[in-house]
């Protein structure tokens, strides 16, 4: 058996105020007859990452609304990982393909977890390419299968992405975060769903200006001078250097400007600690620049906090998935500024909700304007918020996954048995 995931319990029910009485009643609807089937969610891992934390609120509220839903992560080891790894460099366009033996790998891996994974369920959902080749090794342990593509698409490695195909292409349901991202070739039902953040997550809920003005202080902050934020990983295609360079520009006009670089860490990423270690040595001992990761007790809650506490909030990607991080700032009401690029411009419009930027002068510009006219970032953050509470907020991510499985088990199908 693939390694079960404990998860807590959350009710749909605490989402109306937020989401409204009409979208609560729609998933209900759509989830009743449904109610009883078998669904399992694979992943590669249970914890780290995008796709781990939208599964720790999804898979709840389907339990919540009469699902019968398990989330089994899949056996690998670092021979696998380093394989799973590479491909997903190259499915977003590195130029280094795999080796056929690290193919080998995948596949040998595939067929071990898809001999573990149990029979008899109504949905397998297989979120991403590590599992993906579940469905064309054992297609009869589910009624129905949908592949869930977390990763952008756009521009693969060719060879990556014509070894991949064969396995993904036969899926009777996939679903992909934009069009864009979507391959040639794939010919079951195809469909286009944005991921979600969850409004009521300690990352996310509503913190109070006091509780967050407190925490940024512990961190070195003055709340009473003006704050830029960015919140993202440390890697070349969030731009922190580029960030720097922006404020440094902004700086020269309001000499009291801070900002605050946050990102979380891993361990095992030396690619990531080696340009952390780049994005301190570029800020040169300004005393005003505030460089912090989970390693300086920055989680969830003091993350919040800083986009709460900020002034203007920045994603001045070069290059991005769909970059959820972008609804998680603007959901905080703050106005934002982000890289025109990937996902970013579906969470912003240019003008309305936000700014869409290329290039450092223009990021420093945008941000020039905010701070000088605060009725500016007012309205700015109070739309975006609105947009990413119609859109983005995971009640609509629920009612698509629904939707997508009343269509793949037909009308009053019979569920699996027990």
């Amino acid at each position: 058996m693939l390694q079960p995931v404990a998860i807590g319990s959350k009710l749909l029910s605490d989402y109306t105020h937020i989401v409204g009485r009409d979208l609560i009643e729609e998933v209900r609807e759509l989830a009743a007859p449904l109610e009883g089937r078998k669904v399992v969610h694979v992943s590669a891992t249970a914890f780290g990452g995008g796709v781990s934390e939208i599964l720790y609120t999804l898979v709840p509220l389907m339990k919540d609304v009469g699902l019968d839903v398990e989330w089994q992560v899949i056996y690998g080891r670092e021979e696998f990982f380093n394989a799973t790894k590479l491909m997903h460099n190259a499915l977003q366009g590195a130029p280094e393909d795999l080796t056929e033996e690290h193919w080998a790998t995948w596949r040998h891996y595939n067929e071990m977890n898809a001999r573990e994974l149990a029979s008899g369920w109504d949905v397998a959902l297989i979120h991403d390419p590590q599992p993906a080749a579940m469905y064309h090794l054992v297609p009869e342990k589910a009624k129905g299968w949908v592949w869930r593509c977390h990763i952008d698409l756009s521009t693969p490695n060719p060879d990556t992405i014509g070894q991949l195909l064969p396995y993904i292409r036969d899926y009777p349901q996939s679903l992909f975060h934009m069009p864009a991202y979507v391959p040639g070739g794939m010919s079951g039902t195809v469909n286009i769903v944005p991921p979600a953040i969850d409004p009521l997550a300690p990352k996310n809920m509503a913190l109070s200006p006091e509780d967050a003005s407190y925490v940024c202080a512990q961190f070195g902050i003055d709340v009473d001078r003006p704050m830029i934020c960015q919140v993202s990983r440390f890697d070349p295609w969030k731009d922190p250097l580029g960030v720097i360079d922006a404020y440094r520009l902004v700086k020269e006009e309001i000499a009291s400007v801070q900002l605050a670089l946050v990102g979380s860490m891993a361990s095992d990423d030396p690619e990531g600690w080696d340009y952390f270690n780049a994005t301190i040595a570029h800020a040169d001992g300004d005393p005003d620049i505030h460089i912090l990761n989970n390693f300086n007790n920055v989680g969830a809650i003091e993350v919040n906090a800083f986009q709460s506490q900020s002034d203007v909030l920045i994603q001045k990607s070069t290059r991005e998935g769909f970059g959820l991080t972008v609804s998680e700032a603007i959901w905080k009401g703050r106005p934002f500024i982000g890289g025109n690029v990937g996902g970013i411009p579906l969470q912003v419009e240019d003008g309305v909700s936000g700014f869409l930027v290329d290039s450092v002068e223009m990021c420093a510009q945008r941000t020039l304007e905010i701070l000088r006219d605060p009725e500016l970032g007012k309205q700015l953050g109070r739309r975006g918020k609105e947009h990413v509470r119609k859109e983005f907020l995971t009640p609509r991510y629920l009612r698509d996954y629904l939707r997508i499985f009343t269509e793949l088990l037909g009308e009053g199908s019979q569920p699996a048995a027990a």
